[in-house]
């Protein structure tokens, strides 16, 4: 049946408002706050040594709150250091509002901003169509590798842009999530496409130890209220419902077997716990930093 479904992330809108419902449900922000502020300094000490110019890339970087988070503990950690940071970011809208956020943040004179409005296997073709050269000293793709044809080849892309002393760090969901439990259910009816990859961070360290290649990781636990998606015709429920599955219309779309096997699973133990009547999904999520 899962040819009958389209991707939740085809339609900007109500990806839009589910995200943004996702966001005000879970502490899915606070968690990389938390690991922004307390652990990423210590990553961000061996870039860039001597060097006077920093290369910084984001992508997938949406609205940019966190990118300036980020860049905000680099220039903590790098004081009087210059920064040319590439965005890269398909969304035109999110590109408005990371602009926007810009003009509205202090002391950002000495970081440059270059807006690439392109998805991030678009950047790698015109990466090498150009044959550009540049390095980077630090990229990080937050919550991204859901969106590409090939997770680990992007990862090899990416990795292959580090200066010596760079960092790669990409943050996704954790395999030992709700997440990771339920795409392991129901990969094949909801991971249909090149823009739904149910991929988690058991995906990713797979392929790395395959290659030999060291990371170093972090869990960061996170919940999310999903109390919603078990009233029948609840607007917010489900929308939620649809930013679990990827699936646009989720509830109306799924047949009932499966629309009844996913609500079921999402409250097994493995998936959600039961707080104070209202069902806290595992929503943690998992850092994996690597070297060039």
């Amino acid at each position: 049946m899962a040819h009958q479904f389209k991707c939740l992330a085809e339609n900007d809108s109500r990806y839009r408002q589910a995200f943004q419902l996702f966001l005000d449900r879970s502490s899915e922000h606070q968690c990389m706050q938390d690991f922004i502020h307390g652990i990423l300094p210590d990553i961000l000490a061996s870039i860039g040594e001597g060097k006077s110019t920093l290369n910084v890339m984001g992508v997938g970087s949406g609205a940019g709150e966190m990118d300036l988070e980020m860049l905000s503990q680099l220039c903590l950690k790098h004081p009087g250091v210059k920064v040319d940071n590439e965005v890269v970011e398909p969304s035109i809208d999110m590109l408005y509002n990371y602009k926007m956020l810009v003009s509205k943040t202090p002391n950002l004179e000495h970081i440059n901003f270059t807006w690439n409005k392109m998805t991030s296997s678009e950047f790698e073709k015109h990466w090498r169509e150009k044959n550009i050269t540049k390095k980077m000293d630090f990229i990080h793709m937050i919550q991204m590798l859901y969106y590409v044809a090939d997770p680990d080849a992007t990862v090899s892309f990416f990795r292959s842009l580090l200066n010596k002393n760079g960092k790669l760090l990409i943050i996704l969901v954790s395999g030992e999530s709700g997440w990771g439990k339920l795409w392991r259910t129901y990969r094949a009816q909801l991971c249909f496409s090149d823009m739904s990859q149910c991929v988690t961070t058991q995906d990713l360290k797979s392929f790395l130890d395959a290659k030999g290649i060291k990371y170093k990781n972090y869990v960061l636990p996170s919940q999310m209220d999903i109390t919603e998606c078990f009233t029948e015709g609840d607007e917010r429920g489900e929308l939620l419902l649809d930013f679990l599955t990827e699936v646009l219309d989720f509830s109306k779309m799924a047949p009932p077997a499966l629309k009844a096997g996913v609500l079921d699973l999402l409250r097994q133990p493995d998936c959600s716990t039961e707080v104070d009547g209202k069902v806290m999904f595992n929503n943690n999520l998992e850092v994996i930093v690597l070297d060039s």
